[in-house]
């Protein structure tokens, strides 16, 4: 499975960014999910979305800021990033669960098989 992000950049506070991944394979059988790494910290989860796109999870910290969404047929996953803050900078990165169970949005790292190469947000003015 390979995995391309896409539209990181610059962006000032309280903006809006897309970001998209590209997948390969079977992506309707994955669950997505989106992940973010800032400098210095660890990876932490952002978003997630079932199969079928039905259901979504999303941190506290970007709940209500940020959307997930996922077209089958193009076989991408999108966020959705609005109301930016500083502390929104960092490295995301797509991932897949390739075994995901029908109905599920996982949250936990551990549960993704893959992860794409990553693109840079930077949130400041």
């Amino acid at each position: 499975v390979q995995l391309q992000t896409s539209g990181g950049g610059l962006v000032q506070p309280g903006g809006s960014l897309r970001l998209s991944c590209a997948a390969s394979g079977r992506f309707s059988q994955y669950a997505m999910a989106w992940f973010r790494q800032a400098p210095g910290n660890e990876r932490e989860f952002v978003a997630s979305i079932s199969r079928s796109g039905g259901n979504t999870e999303y941190a506290p910290s970007v709940k209500g800021r940020f959307t997930i969404s996922r077209d089958n047929d193009k076989k991408m996953t999108f966020l959705q990033m609005g109301s930016l803050k500083p502390e929104d900078t960092a490295v995301y990165y797509c991932a897949a669960d390739v075994n995901a169970i029908i109905f599920r949005a996982p949250i936990a790292a551990r549960e993704y098989d893959y992860y794409g190469q990553g693109t840079l947000v930077t949130v400041s003015s």
